[in-house]
């Protein structure tokens, strides 16, 4: 129930701020009362829901400040990750990475946005958890999969517009870049590759924000 509530979440099936019915939720999955609350409040400490008492359970709102810290924040992680893939880049792992790279280029031809939209969006993650894989690291394979989990549920509930379109090709060559520096072994390039690649999520959801975000990129190095 957690997992099926959740992937809804995910793909933005529930607006940000949208209320989720307990009661709706425990006939619809045939169980009592208790292990609806259980799974929501597994989700509230995921970030994706709300609990008030006497009000229910809401779907979580995040401003476009918040999106944007928390992008900041996942662009360092998952530069980091990069690095460290890059360290130990191996031409297997590197076939497993071109493969998704040559669907997300199949997908960015589909004249269907909806379905460029949906597609990136698992294609993506796809490519991510190929670097994170090739990193060789438990650690950063679980600490990056709530994060990823957060930033799809930030990229479905809050963009001023929908993500998919010329970006996809745009998002692609991105991803080119992240893998030339992978296969050189280069984890200061790698690591800039990548960062630079998330922040300019925070362009496609709330495009001011990203004036914000960057010039804290800037002070940070």
């Amino acid at each position: 129930m957690y997992e099926t509530i959740k992937s809804r979440l995910l793909q933005g099936a529930v607006p940000a701020g949208g209320r989720l019915s307990v009661e709706a939720l425990r006939h619809e999955f045939g169980v009592s009362k208790q292990p609806v609350m259980e799974a929501l409040r597994l989700l509230a400490g995921d970030g994706l829901v709300e609990i008030f008492p006497q009000i229910g359970c809401v779907v979580s709102t995040y401003s476009a400040q918040e999106a944007s810290d928390f992008f900041l924040m996942f662009a360092g992680l998952e530069g980091a990750v990069a690095a460290v893939a890059a360290s130990r880049c191996t031409p297997a792992a590197l076939t497993e990475l071109d493969s998704v790279s040559v669907r997300i280029r199949e997908l960015s031809r589909n004249p269907d946005p909806q379905v460029q939209s949906q597609g990136y969006l698992t294609l993506n993650r796809e490519f991510h958890e190929s670097i994170h894989r090739m990193s060789g690291s438990r650690i950063i394979s679980d600490t990056s999969r709530r994060m990823w989990d957060l930033s799809d549920f930030l990229i479905n509930t809050g963009a001023e517009t929908p993500l998919a379109f010329a970006s996809v090709e745009m998002r692609q060559d991105d991803h080119d870049g992240i893998r030339q520096a992978l296969a050189a072994r280069d984890p200061e390039a790698a690591k800039s590759e990548m960062e630079r690649h998330i922040l300019e999520t925070v362009d496609l959801l709330h495009p001011r924000a990203l004036q914000v975000a960057g010039k804290e990129a800037t002070n940070l190095e």
